[in-house]
């Protein structure tokens, strides 16, 4: 196995005895317009505003079009664009960017007609051909990234660190893996092994991964649980005393949480219905995620780039008659998970999501195809961390349900029943 090429150095050891340093967030005040943008940045779309009546594309994101004052509506629009003139700013009031000086910004021509005021990647300079990126900050603001076109396609994450984290200003943008101690909630699932070992193969200094229950001996002798780096540790969700061992024996400080755990089973709320499958399903999706977002929120705050993300099933969205039990706890799991984000905005911790459709496990063998393919879901886990996107879709039933419920959500959960 290679060393995935890490292009900037990790961060120095700190001093225990030393004031522990904050890290502020970006300046948070935003128009509603503004905000809408970031919704859509949080799913990875580049959209820019554009008249309804004389189709111009306009930003920065406003009420009505500048030209005809016509309505505005958001539409997916061309990343391309040219370098105008560039800067460097060297001093800066904000403690944000007081600590991450010099930042280097400029005005981009985009392919779709506005010039904008623009984060760059080093090196670009006036007349360069660029790839625009609508990202997140830390604080959750919708920012444009302009990178070189010939780096706008990264690598796979198992090959290397992407564009973004190899810039020192892109790399305040996404989630670094390479170094980062990740925790694993639920390691001994397909889905969690899968991830361990692609967190392994991606350079993570140091992979906890959690195993619940009582521990098989296959797990003696498990390839993957055998990896360099690799730690397991007992770890039940539904248990607060287990969550807090856990997480008072890693060693070392914590950079990412992945939780994967979860509770799979069929059945309806009246009809075939298990009301201690249900309450198990609650326990561990719903309430075992806050049981862990309780215990190493303190922690993730107090790190430069954490980040919390959840897998979790599409069947969130809406009601399922065949596996009431386990969509309810899915949708609680996913309300939950929308509050936590709110809360830790403050800290510039990311928490992010990635939906996915049935997976190719035992929990889902009685359903026909398509389904993802464990690794396939560890690598969108790894893409989404590699972007700093907070919302992901893996495979086709988890984007075609997330489009139908975006186009009209009471409509979707009629469809979606039998």
């Amino acid at each position: 196995m290679t060393t995935p090429r890490n292009p900037l150095p990790p961060p120095a050891p700190r001093d225990p005895l030393a004031r522990p340093q904050l890290h502020p967030v970006p300046p948070g005040a935003r128009s509603r317009a503004m905000q809408a943008m970031a919704a859509r940045a949080a799913q990875g779309r580049f959209v820019l505003q554009a008249c309804t009546v004389c189709g111009t594309a306009t930003y920065p994101p406003r009420d009505a079009c500048p030209r005809c004052w016509g309505t505005l509506a958001w539409h997916d629009q061309p990343t391309g664009g040219r370098v105008l003139a560039n800067t460097v700013i060297r001093v800066s009031t904000d403690p944000y960017f007081r600590d991450r000086l010099p930042w280097h910004m400029g005005s981009i021509l985009l392919d779709a007609g506005p010039v904008v005021f623009a984060h760059l990647a080093r090196g670009l300079e006036p007349g360069a051909r660029v790839t625009m990126r609508l990202m997140l900050d830390r604080g959750g603001n919708a920012a444009l990234f302009a990178l070189p076109s010939d780096a706008a396609h990264p690598p796979q994450p198992e090959q290397g660190a992407t564009s973004m984290s190899a810039d020192p200003q892109g790399r305040t943008f996404v989630v670094p893996v390479a170094g980062a101690t990740v925790l694993v909630s639920d390691a001994r699932q397909p889905v969690g092994r899968a991830l361990v070992s692609a967190l392994a193969a991606a350079g993570a200094r140091l992979v906890v991964a959690g195993l619940s229950g009582p521990a098989p001996m296959r797990d003696a002798h498990d390839p993957v649980l055998g990896l360099p780096g690799v730690q397991p540790r007992p770890l039940d969700v539904t248990d607060p005393v287990s969550v807090a061992e856990t997480i008072s024996r890693i060693g070392g400080p914590l950079d990412i949480v992945i939780n994967t755990a979860r509770h799979v089973r069929a059945g309806g709320v009246s009809h075939d219905g298990n009301l201690l499958a249900h309450h198990r399903a609650l326990e561990v999706s719903a309430m075992g995620l806050a049981r862990l977002a309780q215990a190493t929120a303190p922690i993730l705050a107090g790190r430069p780039s954490g980040a919390f993300l959840d897998v979790l099933s599409v069947k969130a969205l809406a009601g399922d008659a065949g596996h009431a039990g386990f969509a309810a706890a899915e949708a609680a799991r996913l309300s939950l998970l929308q509050s936590f984000r709110h809360e830790m905005r403050s800290t510039g911790v990311r928490v992010l999501e990635v939906f996915t459709g049935p997976t190719d496990d035992a929990d889902h063998q009685a359903l026909p195809p398509p389904k993802v393919a464990p690794a396939r879901l560890a690598a969108a886990v790894l893409d989404a961390l590699a972007q700093g996107r907070e919302q992901t879709c893996v495979g086709e039933v988890a984007r075609e349900a997330m489009r139908r419920w975006l186009d009209d959500p009471a409509l979707f959960a009629r469809e979606t029943q039998p």
